[in-house]
């Protein structure tokens, strides 16, 4: 495997286990009011379930950096998805406990998949092909969420909330299963350069690159994360993710709440209408590479910017064409997304830095992120109504614009 080809497996290891690092935390919301209902807790409590893995994302962020240095970004990733699953098993037991327990251990390993598959990323795939990759991953994410939001609820009616919210475990068995062949194959590879004395030659270095493969990885710590934390554009990658993440997290949260207070629809015409905003984000995902070459990246990031802003004031002003603002939305959250970790790959000068920088992007991001949904309503509470939470919406997505443009100026200026 050499750095100008494709490996497909290391490819399509990393759209398996995105199924696992969304799909399990949206599946929940489409059967909350039945939990509720079977254990009869308060939706205060139920909203415990779905904030707990937004708030490990950014206290486990740290965490997920040590166990990369430690473990090697493979291991790491298989013990992202082992602890899904577990999680995902912990869940299944009776009570609330229980639940919140799952869903705490389940945010702690998505946290790790979080971190872990942009270094693979930008280790394993070609240069020219990280935006792609990027790309796909981030639609392959939306895929997941979808699918869980549709598919949840009908399982559920044929077999029970707790054997529907189980089975998405199922999607960690086959990622496991992947990056266990990928391992034992790169060993095998190794071992057999060893042997013949021509891995400078055969393979083009590839007894090294197994090695990193499979190896700790040195993720940068202590002082030397204060050289990080110093550049630009880590800040403003930070900045960006931040803003993009509140905005997504809180809408997707309040997104049904707002078109049963503001509109006609029943709460089943809500579901389907909010599903748009995962689904339509895997057209968002693949429209990112081509808005970059040919746009570039700080137009792309306007344009983006202009999206979100068109899917909050239009929510504002027109809910009832709420599909087609979701729509927007979807796009620009996605697409900001490929955006942002493309150019997080593009800054980073070696696979410990994406690493590390990989770790504050989104351990600041994801904590600031977690505070959007329940600032929105308290807003809403204070208020009376959703006039004044969009209206702080709209100046979160103002700043997102602007840290997102600039962080694209950075990253994608002549060197």
């Amino acid at each position: 495997m050499t750095r100008r080809t494709i490996p497909w497996l290391v490819l399509i290891g990393i759209l398996v286990a995105a199924l696992s690092l969304r799909a399990p935390i949206i599946a929940l919301t489409p059967v909350l009011p039945e939990i509720i209902s079977d254990l009869g807790i308060s939706s205060a409590s139920a909203g415990l379930l779905t904030t707990a893995p937004v708030v490990m994302f950014a206290v486990v962020t740290p965490l997920a950096a040590l166990v990369i240095r430690r473990a090697g970004a493979e291991i790491a990733l298989l013990l992202s998805l082992a602890g899904v699953m577990i999680g995902t098993l912990v869940r299944a037991l009776p009570g609330f406990g229980s639940m919140l327990a799952g869903m705490v251990v389940i945010g702690a390993a998505i946290t790790i998949g979080n971190v872990v598959i942009p270094v693979i990323i930008r280790r394993d795939l070609p240069p020219e092909r990280t935006a792609i990759a990027t790309a796909a991953y981030t639609a392959t994410l939306n895929a997941g969420s979808l699918f869980a939001a549709l598919a949840t609820v009908p399982i559920a009616e044929a077999t029970g909330w707790p054997l529907a919210l189980l089975l998405w475990g199922s999607f960690g068995v086959i990622g496991i299963s992947l990056w266990l062949v990928h391992i034992v194959r790169s060993r095998a590879w190794s071992s057999a350069d060893r042997t013949s004395g021509e891995a400078a030659t055969s393979r083009s270095g590839a007894t090294a690159e197994t090695a990193t493969l499979t190896g700790p990885t040195p993720v940068i710590v202590d002082n030397r994360v204060a050289a990080i934390i110093r550049r630009p554009i880590v800040w403003l990658l930070a900045a960006a993710f931040a803003t993009q993440s509140t905005v997504y997290y809180a809408m997707s949260t309040w997104f049904p709440t707002i078109l049963l207070d503001t509109t006609d629809v029943d709460a089943v015409g809500a579901g389907a209408l909010s599903s748009v905003f995962q689904g339509v984000a895997i057209v968002g995902a693949m429209i990112a590479p081509l808005l970059l070459r040919f746009v570039g990246a700080v137009y792309s990031a306007l344009l983006l910017g202009v999206f979100y802003a068109v899917m909050v004031i239009g929510m504002l002003i027109a809910p009832e064409f709420a599909g087609l603002w979701a729509s927007f939305g979807a796009i620009t959250h996605s697409g900001g997304f490929v955006l942002i970790f493309t150019a997080l790959v593009r800054v980073s000068r070696s696979d410990a830095e994406a690493a590390t920088t990989s770790a504050v992007v989104q351990g600041g991001g994801y904590l600031f992120a977690a505070l959007g949904a329940p600032v929105m309503g308290a807003l809403r509470e204070a208020s009376g109504g959703w006039q004044v939470p969009l209206l702080a919406i709209t100046v979160v997505v103002l700043a997102y614009t602007i840290a997102l443009m600039s962080a694209m100026v950075v990253a994608f200026r002549r060197r």
